[in-house]
C-alpha cells in the first residue's frame, strides 16, 4: 500500500487539504489526534468510515512531505 491509493488533493475538498480517500476527513486531523495520544482504534471509533490502512497512509503521506522539507538555517 503506498499513500497515493488512500489519499487524495482536490481543490474542491476542504480546499485542496489532503484527505482520506472518498471522506472529508483531513490527513491533518489525523496526524494531530494521534499526536494528542489517540489509538488507531480511538480515531477509527470515532471516524468509523476510515480504517488502520487510511491511518498508515496519512502517516506515510506526513512522513514523505516532512522528508521533503527544505530546512535554512537562519543566523541570529
Amino acid at each position: 500500500m503506498s499513500w497515493p491509493d488512500r489519499i487524495v488533493i482536490d481543490p474542491d475538498i476542504l480546499v485542496g487539504k489532503p484527505v482520506v480517500k472518498g471522506t472529508r476527513i483531513a490527513v491533518e486531523l489525523v496526524i494531530d489526534l494521534l499526536a494528542r495520544g489517540w489509538s488507531h482504534e480511538q480515531v477509527m471509533q470515532q471516524y468509523d468510515h476510515i480504517n488502520v490502512e487510511d491511518i498508515q497512509a496519512c502517516l506515510a503521506y506526513a512522513s514523505e512531505i516532512l522528508k521533503s522539507e527544505k530546512v535554512y538555517p537562519v543566523q541570529g
